[in-house]
């Protein structure tokens, strides 16, 4: 290993070494349920907008939102900072001030107040395996850069089955290592662990970023003059107008495209609802402010920082696609049929162009954003099931449950959660060596959509209405739209049952497609009235 190498192996130990050192330094204020899940109701809105940052900006971005600049040329994808926008300020002053009102630890202790234990326990469930299989995914992407590592100072057979059997024990083994790494710190110092850690990787990310920019704008001769040659039409705005003229080929064409205006102004805004409204991943965050103010401003301005943010991810991928006419490499990843793989140009970059020591900051930058939305991800895991399932269990056993031994439960459960994650990322890692030119962005989000309609859904049933909904119909109304929405998301099915010509939404739709099937649905049945007394009461305790 040669002096270089070295030096960027020291920058991802001290970040290592630095990460883990805060998460442990949590655990004396991590022995309370409060503690270990909320922080308290103590953390301050500057540090909730830094872990809300965090948990948005997976290595999915880090890698995908370049990915997206470099094979399309333009900022179509930055259109669904529009719909986060106006997601966060709804989620805003409906769901947090509800959250807080309600004194809740696991979101889903409301829907048992309003309809039933069923409808909170699937809910929960839909949460628990939907969260897992989104955050396995993203584990895949942050290994990405850490396997083209090894097969650039190492090498790689020239055979492609071995070849891909290599990259495919390399993926596992970084998966298993950042989840690892992750779940130690979450597991010991709770949520303030993650909020703390998240503060820091956030300012690993941006150093990294800025970097990045700025680097590659000085290799390429003329800079951004140059640059602006290579952007495509339409630059930011895409209407989806279709070829032919018609009211119907609009709707189709709004309905299977996927960066479009009206997917960033709607489809958007419902996704955002779902992953800031009803998602324990990110919500969670939130109740960890002093109030719901507080948490209402770090979670508003996050939508604000966060177009900047994902346009400059779009912009490194417009400069690497310059770079790379202006500097042609035959080296560059490419599948066996000769494509390039554009997920893997950026960590290709990395390695390859970058200085030494910088190229362990960006190495650990993507490493920051997967384990800062790991860590969420485990925490928020932990807390649902523990809160959901596993405490109240051991309660009707009649087993002597207290603060030591909950708070142990929770760490139990987000080692469990590390485990079903790992199983998930490998999996994945598996699927990826089969299928090398899988995009990164629809694979992440497309698992989301399929489930997280349905949970919105019947938030929504749930915070409109007083009589309407319980637990029969909502199972109903959320496995329908499950059914649905995986029916009209896959040609395959549709040809299953004999349409030749599939009509196949794109990902952004999916959980828009999901929310009016369970709300529309659950509304066909009637709240008991004893749960009706049951709310009722307890908005007038908790007015």
């Amino acid at each position: 290993m040669n002096s270089s190498v070295i030096l960027d192996v020291l920058v991802l130990l001290a970040y290592f070494g630095v990460i883990i050192g805060i998460g442990l330094s949590q655990r004396s204020k991590s022995d309370s349920v409060e503690g270990f899940t909320l922080g308290d109701r103590q953390i301050a809105w500057w540090a909730v907008l830094a872990s809300i940052l965090a948990a948005e900006i997976s290595a999915a971005t880090f890698l995908g939102a370049p990915e997206s600049g470099f094979i399309k040329r333009n900022w179509t994808y930055a259109q669904f900072a529009i719909g986060t926008i106006l997601a966060r300020i709804i989620v805003s002053f409906l769901f947090i001030p509800l959250f807080y009102r309600q004194g809740v630890i696991s979101l889903y202790e409301f829907l048992e107040t309003r309809f039933g234990s069923v409808t909170r326990k699937f809910a929960s469930i839909t949460f628990l395996v939907t969260r897992v299989l989104a955050m396995g995914t993203r584990l895949y992407v942050s290994a990405i850069i850490l396997v083209l590592a090894w097969e650039m100072f190492f090498g790689m057979p020239s055979d492609p089955h071995a070849r891909g059997w290599i990259k495919f024990w390399l993926f596992a083994g970084a998966v298993v290592l950042v989840t690892g790494l992750t779940a130690f710190y979450t597991a010991i110092g709770g949520i303030r662990a993650v909020i703390w850690t998240d503060f820091i990787q956030v300012g690993v990310l941006v150093a990294a970023l800025a970097f990045s920019i700025f680097f590659l704008l000085a290799k390429i001769p003329g800079g951004w003059a140059t640059a602006q040659q290579y952007i495509n039409e339409p630059q930011f705005f895409d209407f989806a107008r279709p070829p032919e003229p018609g009211f119907w080929p609009w709707i189709k064409n709004v309905l299977t495209s996927e960066y479009t205006i009206w997917a960033a102004v709607i489809g958007s805004t419902f996704v955002t609802m779902a992953t800031h409204g009803i998602d324990q991943d990110t919500v969670q965050r939130m109740l960890t402010a002093k109030n719901r103010k507080e948490s209402a401003k770090a979670t508003i301005l996050s939508g604000l920082i966060d177009l900047p943010v994902v346009s400059a991810f779009i912009l490194v991928g417009i400069l690497l696609y310059t770079y790379y006419q202006v500097h042609p490499n035959p080296n560059l990843p490419r599948t066996d049929a000769g494509e390039i793989v554009g997920r893997e140009v950026f960590p290709y970059f990395i390695l390859d162009v970058m200085p030494m020591g910088m190229r362990g900051l960006v190495t650990a930058g993507i490493l920051a954003t997967a384990m800062g939305s790991l860590s969420t991800a485990l925490n928020a895991l932990a807390t649902s099931y523990s809160r959901d399932f596993a405490l109240p269990r051991l309660e009707r056993k009649g087993v002597l449950v207290d603060e030591w031994q909950r708070v142990r439960v929770l760490r139990q459960s987000t080692v469990y959660a590390a485990l079903f994650i790992v199983a998930v990322g490998v999996g994945t890692a598996y699927y990826i060596a089969l299928n090398p030119t899988t995009p990164i962005i629809p694979l992440v989000l497309g698992i989301l959509g399929f489930t997280f309609g349905s949970l919105l859904g019947v938030f929504l049933l749930g915070i409109f209405t007083k009589r309407r909904g319980n637990d029969f119909g909502n199972v109903i109304a959320m496995v329908l739209a499950v059914v649905i929405v995986i029916f009209l998301s896959s040609g395959d099915v549709q040809k299953l049952v004999g349409i030749d010509t599939p009509f196949v939404i794109a990902f952004p739709w999916r959980i828009t497609l999901g929310t009016f099937v369970t709300f529309f649905v659950g509304l066909c049945f009637t709240t008991d009235p004893e749960r009706v007394a049951i709310r009722e009461r307890v908005d007038a305790t908790n007015a």
